[in-house]
This record gives C-alpha cells, structure tokens and sequence, in this order.
C-alpha cells in the first residue's frame, strides 16, 4: 500500500532534504524512524528538494509498505523524530500516485528582516538594509509571471532537459514599519536557487545596484547576469504544495512567528 506523509520542518540543522552520505538530512532521518517502528527498511520519495537551511512549512512524501500497521504511526513518529521535524497527517492513496511527479504547484515564501532580531535568527534571512525601494522591488516581482524561461536565473541550467518554468504569481509584502519583507512566488516546477537567485536580484533592485530593466533584459534574453549573488538559505520555506487530487491547507501555526496573525502582519506593497 501507499501513503502519503504530510510534514513540516525547520531545516538550519540539515544539509537539505535529500539523503547524502555524510551530511546530515531530512530525507534520511525520516527513513530511519519509519524503519525503526515498522521493523521492516523503508525508503521514501519527497515531492521534491530543498537546498541546506531552507525550511518546509509543508512537505510530501509517499511511501510504500506491505503490511498495513495496527498502532498510531503519527504519534510514534512524532515522539520519536528530533523537534525540528514534524508529521501532521498520514493518509493512503492509490498505488500510482506519486508524491514528486503529481505536483502541479509548489509555492515558496522569503522571508527577510532588516533589524537584528535574536528570536528571528535561523527563521528569517537578516539584511542590514536602509531605505530599500519597495516600489520598485515590487514592480520587479510583478515582471516574473509574464515570462517562462528561468535560464538567467539558475546556477547549472544546462543540466535540466529545459529551463521553462510556469511561475503563476509572484509578489512583495512587508509590515508596517517596511522592516520586515515576505516574496511569495508559485511555480509548477523551480531550478537550482532560482528563487534565492531572484531574491538577490530584488534586494540589488531595492538598493539601487540594478534596475528594473536590467532585471527584465535577463528574464528576456535568458542571459546570466555577471553577478549572481543567491540570497541567504534560512529565509526561504517550501510552503505549499497542490496536486490535482490533494490540496491541503499548509499548518500555518508550523512557522506562526513569521506567517500567522491571519496574514495581518503583511501588507501588499
């Protein structure tokens, strides 16, 4: 039987999600908990992978197990995974139904503040930036969803089969003091720190490094810019992710600090 495992985790401590000798992992954790309490070697397929320090406040994985358990597999690896992993539902579907390939959107959220702040560090990406022209960075964000080839914005392309990615929205908030900024952005599929890169680029925007038609030359002409400068990896979370037959509310309480409050904190710009 298959299942899908609905998670969310904080990733400062982990080299990403997928397994790796010798670096500590998401992937491998879990796996080793799973075949710990079912007794039997289980291996499992994430919707997808997230680089070092980035978090999911909502992550897939299937598994397949041929015995059907008679205790509460939830509890159990909850108690037993470490603190910064979490399972909030467990649930089967059909043999064919597969956890990376079924997705038709994956939405990320970047968070930044400007001010030193101890009880946001590891959560949100810290940036000690005066007077960042969110107007613009704005408009620059707006630009992404009119365009489908991510080439300039992607560290390896030529390792992808192709480079077009079907970004449906993207957008800037910030609080009311500007000191704080979330960039929401929703993507059938993403390339290699492609939204770290455009984040770079949109702080370069802000401070006046680079200008919103440059940003646009690089989206047209699928050129690298010379400079690629990805932003810092604690700020970004994996945060949604939609199948034809699965689309489950991310636990907003999972990262409340930064995205609760019933998106009061946030003010489109």
């Amino acid at each position: 039987m298959r299942y899908f495992i609905h998670i969310g985790y904080h990733g400062l401590r982990y080299g990403g999600w997928q397994k790796q000798p010798g670096v500590a992992n998401v992937q491998g954790v879990i796996e080793t908990a799973l075949t710990q309490i079912l007794k039997t070697p289980i291996f499992i397929n994430g919707c997808g992978r997230t680089d070092a320090q980035v978090h999911a406040s909502q992550f897939f994985f299937h598994m397949d197990v041929e015995k059907e358990w008679d205790f509460d597999l939830q509890f159990r690896l909850n108690k037993l995974l470490p603190h910064s992993i979490a399972v909030f539902d467990i649930f089967p579907v059909d043999d064919q139904r597969h956890a990376r390939f079924d997705a038709v959107m994956r939405s990320y959220d970047y968070f930044i503040h400007t001010y030193k702040n101890p009880f946001l560090h590891g959560l949100s990406s810290f940036y000690l930036l005066k007077d960042l022209d969110l107007d613009k960075m704005k408009q620059a964000a707006a630009l992404l969803p009119q365009y489908k080839d991510y080439r300039a914005f992607c560290t390896s392309p030529d390792k992808y089969e192709h480079t077009i990615c079907n970004v449906m929205s993207a957008r800037l908030m910030a609080d009311e003091n500007a000191d704080r900024i979330r960039f929401q952005i929703s993507s059938n599929r993403f390339l290699g720190k492609m939204i770290r890169i455009i984040m770079g680029q949109l702080l370069k925007i802000g401070c006046g490094v680079v200008s919103l038609d440059e940003f646009e030359h690089h989206l047209i002409s699928r050129e690298t810019p010379e400079l690629i400068t990805p932003a810092h990896p604690q700020g970004l979370y994996l945060s949604r992710v939609v199948y034809p037959y699965l689309n489950i509310p991310p636990r907003t309480a999972f990262s409340a600090i930064l995205q609760n409050q019933d998106d009061t904190l946030w003010k489109t710009i």
